[in-house]
């Protein structure tokens, strides 16, 4: 078709000739440039309380024309720590930022680690992009310390800044480093979709593929840490005051429950009242509408890059930073947990082969994120803990995502809302840190691990307490079977023939190869386990062959409850490997073993 093109333009004026051929080269440029990207990033944004059901133009424009992973997660359910891990590819315990402020977390600590010349922005620099952001991007990214020194790796960018970031209406922010500005009065999620829009603007007038983050605060909390110092719900523009009145959060097996569920401070927690209930009903619906403004602007983007010709060019990215928890198994509004509710989070993209109104099936994490990114911008590092989430359809038919997430957390468990107080610890920045409302022990290692016939959810605890889930019998995650009164249970709970022990030795030994991993084998953890590669999913782990050698490895434990990653507490970090050379077992599986099934009376299940 080029050359027929050729051909007949050499029929044309010499000027005309110039002119024709300077478009069609312009126009095959175009179609070999790389991919602009345009990524999202909500605050605190649930999967459970059915939030994305609430957002019809998210669901017109991205869902029902891109792929909604509804097996994603993050890794450390809380703002700071999971947004470094999502822009790094690193998880928690290699980025060692765990916290939201210093000395363990937020931007100063980001810095101190040598991140800020090493991540996402600045390797897609590198490849030819210019990058933007606006709206939040870490805790402890203040109007002391904005510019002490500036963040690097964006071309453009417009951060909110401590401790004005939470509030609705009393923004902050440094336009490239420039002196603060303040936007009192100003509803926040609106002011950044204008800037958003603004640096779309910006980005289409160059040539280079761009990058765009945003960021706004929605649907956070309302935080003033400025005294008077409060805790209250999402706050939302006045057009949309009038919605959602009649939501209620989903009456869930877990939705404050009769019997205390978990371990530790989460079991201790006492029934809600009817007063609680109903304030944390009003208060998702505050967080709801405070997404409507989010779900406008998703709308606008999506319409401008249509009108620029750009939306076929274009990879949009709709996530969150963590889950929400509210009313299930007692808490108050919050994260930092390792239930589903904190952890199990949205994500949706669009762009170009990504089938539409498709629903993917591939475990992946924030973890993966920026492996993802990098190989959409023909990039590619070695040295990070994730592996690219598929999104062709050819790649999404038969991934290579592993079946498994790695979950850590470290500190306190913070409340929030006017009634929320969970334990004795005090909150730093709010009430002048002489209020005790949170809880201490809240440090744990956690594996989900989700194959074709098997849902499980494994953690340890700092307390050496344990919890032990089979989601597909239990989604709610009311009954754990590692508890006290789940003794015969657990004698009766078999997993391919297994036995309840073998399960959990297994899981155990996963998990003690994933809290310290590094790289690849943060993505094919069980190749440390067994190098010769015969073990790749839990299944052929469970081979009754390997149960001398599960049975004689450290376990994951704790010496003490630590507010950091301080390894020294940490317990035992490395796992015995698999020589086939020391054992002369060659049993195989038989044909009547069979996938977990009820046994006996279980009227648990039913």
């Amino acid at each position: 078709m080029i050359t027929s093109r050729l051909v007949k333009i050499r029929y044309f004026p010499f000027s005309m000739r110039i002119l024709l051929l300077s478009c069609i080269f312009t126009g095959l440029a175009y179609a070999a440039q790389k991919p602009n990207i345009l990524f999202i990033l909500t605050d605190d944004q649930d999967w459970h309380m059915q939030s994305l059901d609430y957002m019809p133009l998210l669901r017109k424009h991205m869902i029902n024309e891109g792929t909604l992973f509804e097996k994603h997660y993050c890794t450390v359910s809380i703002c700071c720590p999971s947004r470094v891990n999502l822009w790094t590819g690193r998880a928690a315990h290699n980025t060692n930022v765990t916290d939201l402020s210093p000395p363990y977390g937020g931007y100063p600590k980001f810095v101190r680690e040598g991140l800020n010349q090493n991540w996402l922005p600045i390797w897609l620099q590198n490849l030819g992009y210019n990058t933007y952001y606006t709206g939040k991007l870490f805790n402890a990214h203040t109007i002391d310390n904005y510019d002490d020194p500036p963040v690097a790796g964006f071309n453009g960018s417009d951060f909110m800044l401590d401790p004005y970031t939470y509030e609705y209406y009393g923004a902050r922010m440094t336009r490239n480093g420039a002196p603060l500005v303040s936007y009192e009065g100003q509803y926040s999620p609106d002011m950044i979709a204008e800037k958003a829009y603004g640096f779309l603007d910006e980005a289409t007038l160059h040539s280079e593929p761009w990058f765009l983050g945003i960021a706004p605060i929605a649907p956070h909390s309302n935080v003033r840490f400025v005294e008077p110092a409060e805790f209250g719900m999402a706050e939302y523009a006045p057009r949309h005051a009038h919605l959602f009145k009649d939501y209620n959060i989903p009456r869930t097996a877990n939705f404050n429950p009769d019997e205390p569920s978990g371990v530790g401070w989460v079991r201790a927690l006492p029934k809600l009242n009817d007063t609680l209930i109903e304030y944390h009903d009003e208060f998702q619906r505050s967080r709801l509408r405070a997404l409507q403004s989010v779900d406008e602007m998703v709308e606008v983007l999506v319409k401008k890059l249509e009108t620029r010709g750009l939306l076929e060019n274009t990879y949009i990215f709709f996530t969150t930073d963590n889950g929400y928890h509210m009313s299930q198994h007692r808490l108050p509004p919050g994260k930092e947990c390792p239930f589903e509710t904190d952890i199990h989070i949205p994500l949706v993209v669009r762009g170009p082969g990504v089938p539409a109104g498709h629903e993917a099936g591939v475990i992946s994490s924030h973890t993966d994120l920026a492996p993802t990114i990098l190989k959409l911008a023909g990039g590619s590092r070695n040295d990070l803990d994730g592996w690219p989430i598929p999104l062709d359809a050819e790649s999404l038919s038969h991934p290579d995502s592993g079946e498994h997430v790695n979950v850590e957390f470290w500190g306190r468990a913070i409340p929030e809302g006017k009634y929320g107080k969970i334990g004795d610890d005090t909150f730093p920045g709010v009430g002048a840190g002489d209020k005790r409302f949170a809880a201490h022990n809240n440090t744990y290692k956690a594996l989900r691990v989700i194959g074709d016939s098997y849902s499980l959810s494994y953690v340890v605890w700092c307390t050496n307490e344990k919890e032990y889930y089979d989601l597909d019998n239990d989604p709610d995650q009311v009954v754990n079977l590692l508890g006290e009164k789940a003794d015969d249970l657990r004698s009766r709970y078999t997993l391919f023939g297994r036995s309840f022990d073998q399960v959990v030795g297994r899981l155990d030994s996963l998990l003690m190869v994933l809290k310290s991993c590094k790289a690849r084998d943060c993505h094919e953890p069980w190749l440390v386990l067994h190098p010769d590669g015969d073990v790749r999913t839990l299944r052929p782990a469970l081979h009754s062959k390997f149960d001398t050698f599960y049975e004689g490895q450290s376990k994951v434990s704790f010496s003490s409850c630590e507010m950091g990653y301080l390894i020294d507490a940490e317990g035992p970090q490395d796992a015995n490997r698999w020589d086939p050379v020391r054992t002369h077992q060659e049993m195989m599986l038989d044909g009547r073993q069979q996938s977990f099934k009820h046994s006996g009376h279980w009227s648990w299940w039913t």
